[in-house]
């Protein structure tokens, strides 16, 4: 089945979605919000500790189902006698419902600036290792 791929969890955000709990998590690499960006509730992606440059077939990861999602925009400013700085960070923040376990058999696309998407296949639980 074809998903788009969240590559470069950690290890921590993979490890509690593997147990099966509700995850709110939120996304501020460019691969990832770009991947990210277009998903609409309902949709099933699968995310992975593996980084995309090393994302082969092969690579595992968890299935997840997009419950909600919300983009937020942080703005920080400081200033002094000498300046004024103003930064704006956008994220992403996703609420996922862990599914299964997945291995990546083909990387269908990894370009920059677009979504990573990759054909991966259901792990039974009592084979995934």
């Amino acid at each position: 089945m074809e998903y788009v791929a969240l590559t470069g969890i950690s290890e921590r955000v993979i490890s509690e979605l593997r147990q099966n709990r509700l995850l709110t998590i939120e996304i501020r690499n460019p691969y990832n919000f770009m991947a990210a960006l277009h998903l609409n509730v309902g949709d099933m992606l699968l995310l992975t500790h593996t980084s995309p440059e090393d994302l082969t077939g092969g690579s595992m990861g968890v299935v997840a189902k997009l419950v909600r999602h919300q983009i937020s925009t942080h703005r920080l400013m400081q200033s002094s006698e000498l300046y004024y700085e103003e930064r704006e960070t956008t994220s992403l923040r996703l609420q996922l419902d862990p599914k299964c376990i997945a291995r990546v058999r083909k990387v269908l696309n990894n370009t920059i600036g677009e979504a990573t998407k990759v054909d991966a296949e259901e792990i039974p639980l009592y084979n995934a290792r």
